[in-house]
């Protein structure tokens, strides 16, 4: 029996509370596991047509797709075996998928599905045409924003770690190049691969980006999802001034100013922009602004024409 297939749909066809609104209305005729994706329906490299490389990647490469029966757009990320059993980060993987396949927010990539074959991993993806934000930072005369693509940015980044955490999802690494825009201008946050579930966690792992890294993790200490909170401000300050606060020329440098919070202030960065970076880059964790209020302040209403 061929079994007619539903284009992307989530991964391992766990419906979510507006997919079963949606059934209550309309009856799915391939019975309960039958959309695409699922173990008796699984997603092959034959339904798409694969199109040019939109990035390369350590572990791959990621190209333009199109699902052949919808015609829908992906980007589709393919991942060597090989390079992710060689580098141990397998579970890191297995991660990201669980993460970012639940998720649904505006500004959170979707992650629509998966499947593999004897040498490779590929991940279906939303498709973001505009790319990453880091490479659009690079281009803009002194590598920075002006305030009000800046607070647009932070403001749409604030609403989507708010929803995460609200998941008990914490990212662990938000910075410009895991960060994209899709055909309007948008904000996607895109890469999960440092992110972790954390319940009732307080972990105590190395990770992220040097120049992002909070206090509480360059001295090895246990941290939560507040981490979040101090990348949200250094990000802030980067597209605002063309750098993170605290890069240095050596390592050693950098973790002495995160540990001591030595920011230095730029002319460029206004009284109203200080004020929300310095109520993030808050040494003690619990004191950092909380995301509600980051969506509030006073610099990010008036910079994106009052409150959404």
């Amino acid at each position: 029996m061929a079994f007619s297939r539903e284009p992307l749909r989530s991964v391992g066809n766990r419906p979510t509370a507006e997919d079963a609104a949606a059934g209550a209305r309309k009856p799915n005729p391939y019975g309960p596991d039958m959309p695409k994706g699922g173990s008796a329906n699984p997603w092959r490299l034959s339904d798409f047509d694969i199109g040019r490389p939109l990035g390369k990647g350590k572990f791959g490469n990621v190209y333009l797709a199109r699902e052949k029966r919808s015609k829908y757009i992906v980007a589709l990320k393919v991942l060597f075996k090989s390079q992710l059993q060689k580098a141990q980060v397998e579970h890191q993987l297995r991660r990201e998928i669980e993460i970012q396949s639940h998720l649904r927010h505006p500004n959170v990539l979707r992650l629509f599905g998966y499947f593999w074959d004897e040498t490779r991993i590929y991940l279906i993806l939303e498709y973001a045409p505009r790319g990453e934000m880091y490479k659009i930072l690079q281009k803009m005369p002194g590598g920075r924003f002006d305030e009000n693509k800046t607070a647009k940015y932070i403001r749409q980044l604030a609403g989507a770690l708010l929803y995460c955490h609200e998941h008990n999802v914490i990212h662990r690494d938000i910075k410009p190049e895991n960060l994209l825009l899709d055909m309007k201008g948008d904000l996607k946050i895109a890469d999960f691969g440092w992110s972790v579930h954390a319940p009732s966690s307080r972990r105590a792992t190395m990770c992220g980006t040097l120049d992002y890294l909070p206090p509480e993790m360059v001295e090895n200490g246990a941290h939560d999802q507040n981490v979040d909170l101090w990348s949200l401000g250094i990000l802030c300050y980067e597209f605002l001034v063309g750098k993170p606060p605290f890069e240095t020329e050596t390592h050693q440098e950098t973790y002495r100013r995160i540990a001591t919070v030595d920011i230095q202030w730029p002319r460029i960065v206004t009284l109203g922009a200080r004020d929300l970076i310095s109520r993030l880059l808050q040494k003690t964790p619990n004191k950092r602004l909380p995301l509600a209020q980051v969506m509030k302040h006073p610099w990010i209403v008036q910079m994106t024409g009052g409150p959404h």
